[in-house]
């Protein structure tokens, strides 16, 4: 009875009656090396030697012809049941072909090869081999007729033609190689085939036969190499003219090819053994201008070494400038936005002196227009155009494309973006030189419509002022403040041309007009400008109105200092007193002195009051005021009273606080300066006697009860 376990597909066996069971590893007990030792040479001459020999089958005699031709039948009887099995194995009928030619039987090889080629054609082996088999035997009819079907049905199976030349040739059949050759080069064969031809020319000495071939050969391929070897042919025979002429052909087909440099190589090399030197310069210089620079690096190495061989000082400077422009150009096909490279070359091409090719490289450079408009990526390419426009004005001399130059650019410039003051300046100089003022004018109005700048407003208000242009100047600086009104030095030039013209007036009031602009750049600057105006005009009243309308604006520390150091200076100059005698003259210096003295003190007094009262956060500008102050009493002399002063000075204390982190924790202690003034000290002590006060009434109700 069957287990429940067995399984079908098994045989009805179990799993476990199907595992193979592996004998269990014995383990090696002593594992200390053997006394002798055998090696993996002595194993295997020990089993080669074991070896049974080989069971061969008996040689067999055949002694009479019946035995002869029971054999054959057998023998072939095998082959064609193994050609019938086996109808596409050409290895199969080349062994029955080989047989029957063993068997001297050529008629029957002959046909199994006929076979053969009816199954496969197109396996050239075969044809090999038949024709082979028919050299072999001297059938030598046979043979041609085998080629010759071979040839016709595999015309680009180049050994066929080969083999079929060779054994011409070897029969001494030179005619009839040369027609097989013939037939051959009519399928345009590779150069390989051509170059055969031509070979086989030249052993039998048929040179214009081999030169006839070249001709057709650089017509079916019309490559650098075929037509150097043309050449080379003509060297190699004495016939110099007709191998430059070969040359001057391939140059005139093959001028644009993209192997052309080793064309040009070879005719200036092939001029240079003919020391023909100044043909080989020439060909150099004509090749390094028409092949593409990005191939022309054996071209250039040649050229360098030429010149250092045969050429002067100038001829090898040129060279090497030709190299280098050749790293430039490189340089420059690789990144055209690389203007530091376009500069270099350049310069290069300045210091060779073409107009010509500067001109070319300079169009060439200011044709790579930055990608973006943003002014960032414009800083380097207009120096460009500034150097072509320099270039055209100092050194071509050519002023008309110096003017083409500027007006190209300008219309270049996307100015309602960004511009750049320098263009637009330099080309209203370059119009000044020329003595074209109109132009100039037009130019720096064009600018000033287009594109404002404080350097062009600058620039034309100094051009006109030269000019003595005056109303030019106040127009152009009315311009200037209706677009920057905010900007305190187009007022402070302003008013200071008008006061230089005697215009105080025409002053006074630009100056009032400015300090009543809503928005200023640098309000210090003009207002310090109007006060020493008016100083200069000996205007004091005026002076310490605009200084107290000033404070009214800002209570800055330099503000009180400057107002105060005015009032210590400011003595009035009467005509009274030139009539006075020399001692009323002294008497009145010194009541003027004195006078300054208590107007100095007033502003001090005032300043003082207001960081004590109003800001007594600022202590340290509070201290620094009294420090001025103090200066100002000692070089009052014996006017000055320092007392004042020294009641008010603080003292200075050196003090710790805590520095806290982000989370609030302390993270250490910093030191720095603080100041306590006088009526601090006296409140801090005033607090001191109300505590111990407090602390005795406390203590005295505890003791009464």
């Amino acid at each position: 009875m069957a287990s429940k376990d067995a399984d079908p597909s098994l045989g009805y066996l179990t799993r476990k009656d199907t595992e193979v069971k592996l004998p269990r590893p014995t383990r090696v007990k002593n594992k200390t090396p053997a006394p002798i030792q055998i090696t993996a040479e002595q194993i295997l001459r020990e089993a080669r030697e074991r070896q049974e020999a080989e069971i061969r089958p008996p040689k067999q005699k055949i002694t009479d012809p019946t035995e002869l031709a029971d054999y054959r039948l057998r023998k072939r009887k095998e082959f064609e049941d193994l050609i019938r099995r086996v109808r596409w194995n050409q290895s199969v009928w080349i062994k029955y072909a080989q047989w029957e030619e063993s068997q001297k039987d050529f008629n029957r090889a002959r046909s199994v090869w006929e076979r053969a080629l009816e199954v496969d054609y197109r396996n050239h082996t075969l044809w090999l081999k038949y024709a082979e088999v028919e050299m072999k035997n001297k059938f030598i009819n046979h043979a041609r007729n085998v080629w010759d079907r071979a040839v016709t049905l595999l015309p680009r199976v180049d050994q066929l033609w080969y083999k079929y030349i060779h054994m011409e040739e070897m029969l001494g059949n030179v005619a009839g190689a040369r027609q097989i050759f013939e037939r051959w080069m009519s399928w345009m064969p590779d150069q390989q085939g051509w170059l055969s031809y031509i070979k086989f020319e030249l052993r039998y000495n048929e040179v214009e036969r081999a030169r006839a071939i070249y001709e057709r050969f650089v017509q079916c391929h019309p490559k650098v190499g075929a037509w150097i070897r043309y050449a080379k042919f003509e060297m190699k025979n004495g016939e110099i003219v007709r191998a430059r002429n070969v040359y001057e052909r391939a140059v005139e087909k093959l001028a644009d090819e993209e192997d052309a440099e080793q064309l040009f190589v070879a005719f200036a090399e092939f001029e240079e053994r003919c020391k023909e030197t100044e043909r080989a310069r020439c060909i150099y210089k004509f090749a390094l201008d028409h092949i593409p620079k990005g191939s022309a690096e054996d071209l250039y190495r040649k050229f360098v070494a030429f010149e250092k061989q045969y050429g002067d000082k100038e001829g090898i400077e040129d060279a090497i400038v030709g190299k280098r422009r050749f790293q430039y150009e490189d340089e420059v096909r690789k990144n055209p936005l690389n203007y530091d490279a376009w500069f270099d070359y350049i310069r290069l091409e300045e210091s060779v002196g073409s107009k010509g090719r500067i001109r070319e490289v300079y169009e060439r450079a200011i044709a790579n227009v930055p990608p973006a408009e943003e002014k960032r990526y414009w800083q380097r390419y207009i120096y460009l155009w500034i150097n072509y426009a320099l270039y055209e004005e100092l050194d071509a001399g050519d002023m008309e494309r110096t003017r083409d130059v500027y007006r190209e650019c300008l219309k270049l410039i996307p100015h309602e973006k960004f511009s750049f003051a320098k263009i637009w300046l330099l080309a209203a100089q370059f119009e000044i030189r020329q003595l074209n003022l109109m132009g100039a004018r037009q130019i720096l109005g064009n600018a000033i419509g287009k594109a404002p700048k404080d350097k062009i407003f600058k620039k034309y208000i100094e051009i006109e002022l030269q000019l003595g242009n005056i109303d030019r100047c106040r127009k152009l600086y009315e311009k200037y403040l209706e677009w920057a009104p905010e900007n305190c030095y187009a007022w402070s030039k302003y008013a200071e041309l008008e006061r230089s013209l005697a215009e105080t007036e025409r002053a006074r009031a630009i100056f009032e007009l400015a300090i009543t602009q809503p928005a200023l750049d640098m309000p210090e600057l003009l207002w310090k400008a109007y006060i020493d105006f008016e100083i200069s005009e000996g205007e004091y009243e005026r002076t310490r109105g605009l200084y107290e309308r000033l404070l009214d604006r800002t209570k800055h520390l330099k503000v009180w200092i400057s107002y105060a150091n005015f009032e210590a200076s400011a003595m009035e100059e009467n005509d009274e007193s030139s009539d006075l005698p020399q001692d009323g003259v002294e008497e009145y210096n010194h009541e003027a002195k004195k006078e300054c003295v208590q107007r100095a003190r007033r502003v001090f007094e005032r300043a003082v009051n207001y960081y004590r009262t109003s800001a007594p956060e600022l202590k340290e500008e509070r201290a620094m005021l009294l420090e001025e102050w103090l200066k100002t009493e000692s070089s009052f002399g014996e006017l000055g009273d320092i007392s004042i002063v020294q009641s008010k000075l603080p003292k200075k204390l050196k003090k710790r606080k805590q520095i806290t982190s982000e989370d609030g924790g302390v993270t250490g202690y910093e030191e720095y300066f603080d100041y306590v003034f006088p009526e601090e000290n006296q409140a801090t002590n005033l607090k001191i006697l109300e505590a111990a006060y407090k602390w005795k009434k406390q203590k005295i109700t505890s003791d009464d009860e």
